[in-house]
């Protein structure tokens, strides 16, 4: 089974290649056409205009937005904050530039076919060309983890972090790399923290019941 640092990757992948959509009804009929019109909109009592603003800044916001989607990871309706967590992959994942998305592409594609060196080097290329794109480090984070280079995993997610501190896939991920490394209590407080910044996070939620059930366990132990 997948551990959620690697659907992170893929979470990522798919909201960078597809545009968020949502299935408009006539109820709904004129979605936000400005930044203004869709940031009214994310307070909306309707969940379907709420929807809507949050298509209109996944597809056209800045990273400046980035918060405003965050605080819907908190709404009230559940599919809302699915909406708000796939739209932040997908402002995250713009990078801006096509020639970087190509490379982006290529370097997931290469990722994913079992090619790591391959990988890690177009990753590398997106970082030294856009070193302030939080995502390029993020890809090569991934990779570095699939590969089992643990420690420049780390190091990478250090530098997602540093540019994008809510990025709740990097702190997963710093989550699954100190279990990996078997350090529980460290991979509890990385499970925490990305869990505070995104609560809709299952498989996070039970990484943390089960470290706290396992530290339990030792502490009654060494008693």
């Amino acid at each position: 089974m997948p551990t959620d640092y690697e659907l992170r990757g893929r979470a990522a992948l798919t909201a960078a290649a597809l545009t968020l959509t949502f299935l408009a009804t006539p109820a709904f009929p004129d979605p936000p056409q400005t930044r203004d019109e869709a940031i009214a909109a994310l307070q909306h009592a309707a969940a379907g205009k709420r929807a809507e603003a949050i298509v209109w800044i996944a597809n056209h916001g800045t990273m400046g937005d980035a918060d405003r989607l965050h605080e819907r990871l908190r709404d009230e309706d559940p599919v809302i904050r699915g909406y708000a967590e796939q739209g932040l992959w997908l402002l995250w994942s713009r990078s801006g530039s096509a020639d970087i998305d190509r490379l982006m592409a290529s370097g997931v594609d290469a990722m994913q076919s079992g090619k790591f060196e391959e990988s890690i080097g177009i990753f590398s290329d997106v970082i030294s060309r856009r070193p302030d794109f939080a995502e390029g480090w993020n890809k090569r984070a991934t990779v570095y983890f699939l590969a089992r280079e643990f420690r420049k995993s780390i190091a990478d997610c250090d530098q997602v972090l540093q540019r994008n501190p809510k990025h709740f896939g990097a702190l997963s991920g710093l989550g699954q790399i100190y279990s990996a490394l078997e350090e529980d209590d460290k991979a509890l407080e990385w499970f925490r923290r990305a869990f505070a910044v995104n609560p809709n996070m299952a498989g996070v939620e039970l990484q943390i019941r089960i470290l706290e059930g396992k530290l339990a366990r030792e502490r009654r132990l060494s008693i």
